[in-house]
């Protein structure tokens, strides 16, 4: 489920309710509930809890709250509330693209149509909003049901794609994105780093088309008996469900039938030593410097040997923007501000600076992908086209000053 946050508005929470001596893999029951705990909407699903438990939770969670000993499951007795909250409702933005507390109610049918969808007996059972919008369609509040028969993909074993699909042009595009997170000290020394990556898939292909994916990963190497060019050792390896997890586990080979249109086909997470692994030829994009300065700074004054610098008063920073970066390159900013009061400095810490950046047909870890085959009964030709970023996560630079 998404979120959605165009105004200010009550706070809302929502709730899902167990009970032990239970399947403990299954939510007894799901409550919304508005700030002062008031029930929006909830849904029943076992009977094995009384509704009126939820009652219980607003005190708890505000005693915890008083204790600063929140926690994301809360217990009463032999009830337990797993909860998460946020600005506005839980919906799902395919649906309800504007939604504010006071139109729930105009819209509770499709809610708890959704509700039994997503789950059966507390079990989570159709989440693909995909598969949801082929038989539960909205138009204003009112709800329509597309289709009299349950669609083949919900009972079907590839329950992620529709039979029939059909393109003139048979393309699929690949996104190979990593985010580098990184620590530096003060004098310059890597603390931690790692490669957060993930491989995103458009698929615009006809019929029921089985892929097959070759990155270079070195456990596929060492198995094939090849150690030839740069090799990547792959971490926290998460599929999609149409990988077959069996044949990955067997051979390293990702096969599947995906999905159509857009979706995330694998996540991983790669230990390196980052400093020094960017190429020279690459060229970074859209990079922002963000350097802290005490709140009580004053009277700003910079000097950039390239792009531009601005003081954002409101959040305490210099931001420092350089639209294109070269590798090898060395630029400079210089800053002057009136500092009224050293003291206030040092009880403020020293944050450090931040960095945002993207560079594009380029991976810090040198993953590639090596080959992307396409099968299909009717035999058609497709394409595919592969797209390498690099982009920053958390990426830290401390300073003494």
């Amino acid at each position: 489920m998404e979120h959605y946050t165009p105004s200010p508005v009550p706070l809302l929470r929502l709730s899902c309710c167990s009970s032990l001596g239970t399947n403990t893999m299954s939510a007894s029951a799901i409550f919304v509930l508005d700030l002062k705990g008031k029930v929006l909407i909830c849904r029943n699903y076992k009977g094995d809890v009384n509704m009126a438990e939820i009652d219980h939770f607003l005190p708890l969670l505000m005693q915890q709250e008083e204790e600063g000993l929140l926690c994301p499951v809360l217990s009463h007795g032999n009830v337990h509330f797993m909860w998460i909250k946020h600005s506005n409702l839980y919906v799902f933005t395919e649906y309800f693209k504007e939604l504010e507390e006071e139109s729930i109610q105009d819209n509770f049918v499709v809610v708890y149509e959704l509700l039994d969808e997503l789950m059966d007996f507390g079990f989570p059972q159709t989440t693909d909003s995909k598969i949801l919008q082929e038989y539960i369609t909205q138009e204003s509040t009112k709800l329509e049901v597309a289709k009299s028969k349950v669609p083949t993909t919900v009972t079907n074993a590839v329950s992620w794609r529709s039979e029939g699909i059909k393109y003139k042009k048979n393309e699929v595009f690949i996104d190979v994105i990593e985010s580098i997170n990184v620590l530096v000290n003060a004098n310059g020394s890597v603390m931690s780093s790692d490669i957060v990556g993930s491989i995103k898939l458009k698929t615009m292909l006809s019929g029921m088309p089985e892929l097959r994916l070759g990155l270079n990963d070195r456990v596929l190497f060492a198995l094939t008996g090849r150690d030839k060019g740069k090799t990547v050792v792959m971490e926290d390896v998460k599929f999609h469900q149409c990988v077959r997890l069996s044949r990955f586990d067997s051979d390293r080979t990702i096969s599947f039938i995906p999905p159509d249109g857009e979706s995330e086909l694998m996540s991983y997470r790669i230990n390196t030593h980052a400093k020094g692994q960017f190429k020279k030829q690459s060229v970074a994009n859209n990079v922002e410097v963000r350097v802290p300065v005490p709140s009580d700074a004053d009277s700003p004054k910079f000097k950039t040997s390239t792009g531009t610098a601005k003081y954002v008063p409101e959040k305490n920073m210099v931001v420092w923007t350089i639209k294109s970066f070269p590798g090898g390159k060395e630029f400079l900013m210089r800053a002057h501000f009136g500092l009224p009061s050293v003291e206030n400095n040092e009880l403020e810490g020293k944050p450090p600076i931040t960095v945002k950046f993207e560079i594009p047909y380029f991976t810090v870890s040198g993953i590639q992908v090596r080959y992307m085959k396409i099968i299909e009964k009717s035999g058609y030709q497709a394409l595919p086209w592969v797209r390498y970023i690099t982009q920053s996560g958390d990426y830290q630079l401390r300073t003494n000053v």
